[in-house]
């Protein structure tokens, strides 16, 4: 197992007609020395849909699910962090926002809330396999390959429901730092805490409460990552009270201490995460509003 490889990270914006699904359509190119592996932890996120060109996602989450050697991981919105192991490879990765989950997904988001599957072998994600069988051709072909999976999502469309106004109200909401409770998200969008509740569990898999803990969470996470000059103290969200409430939450999301995780090696998710934040101005797919990306561009 090793703790060295190389990335190539792609951040591509969704075509007009599809950005209010997706975070992006993202492409990692993962080469690891001596056909080894690499290890290391995904960050709480929402929904994807990853596929590799070879049999690579390993991993393990933290309520003891695990996929092994498959090509098709699907990875639900998650509030904890997520080990995986891959070798050398190339990765593409569909990141979904609620509303994408909402449009295309068609599974409530809270009944897959931290899970982690074989794509392949879910009989209620049968409607990807021709995108996950199809994607890869004999060589690598990014232009080709991109085009495949926008023409997959765009000839769904007029099949997929209709959309739910009020997930992307809500969702605006969440992403807004001076939104730190439940009732300030009843207050901005107008909806009942019932109904929010509700929302929530369908598109985003998790509670308000434990939403809006994550995002402070994740915006605090992404600046150590981005700056870890600023030290743990220095990266924290303003809604926390103090640093010992931020290291229980750490606990909670992590699975383990701040400085446990600032000891160990991130050798993909330092350098994925420095490179989306250059190409998109955010680090982590959490922290992306409903509107999606925005730029496409080689990180």
């Amino acid at each position: 197992m090793s703790r060295a490889c190389q990335l190539r990270a792609r951040f591509c914006a969704p075509p007009p007609e599809l950005a209010r699904y997706f975070t992006t359509f993202y492409l990692a190119e993962i080469t690891v020395p001596d056909d080894d592996t690499v290890v290391d932890f995904l960050h709480p996120e929402w929904g994807n849909l990853r596929f590799a060109d070879r049999p690579a996602f390993t991993a393990t989450s933290a309520e003891g699910e695990s996929i092994r050697n498959c090509a098709f991981a699907l990875t639900g919105p998650s509030s904890h962090a997520l080990r995986f192991e891959v070798p050398s490879c190339r990765i593409w990765g569909v990141g979904l926002l609620p509303l994408g989950w909402a449009k295309f997904v068609g599974v409530p988001a809270g009944t897959l809330a931290n899970a982690v599957s074989d794509g392949a072998a879910r009989s209620d994600f049968a409607a990807f396999a021709p995108l996950a069988q199809g994607l890869f051709g004999a060589e690598p072909d990014e232009e080709a390959e991109l085009a495949r999976i926008t023409g997959y999502f765009r000839a769904r469309l007029a099949q997929a429901p209709a959309d739910d106004r009020r997930v992307v109200t809500l969702h605006k909401a969440l992403v807004d730092p001076e939104v730190g409770t439940v009732a300030d998200l009843v207050a901005r969008t107008g909806a009942s805490q019932r109904t929010i509740e509700r929302l929530c569990h369908a598109a985003f898999g998790f509670s308000p409460k434990l939403l809006l803990r994550r995002q402070r969470f994740v915006r605090s996470l992404a600046h150590f990552m981005l700056d870890p000059s600023l030290h743990w103290i220095g990266a924290l969200d303003g809604h926390y009270h103090d640093q010992a409430q931020f290291v229980r939450e750490f606990r909670e999301f992590m699975g383990m201490a701040p400085g446990d995780y600032a000891r160990l090696d991130h050798p993909v998710m330092d350098a994925f995460v420095a490179a989306r934040a250059r190409a998109m101005g955010a680090a982590m797919q959490t922290l992306d509003g409903p509107s999606g990306a925005a730029l496409t561009r080689d990180a």
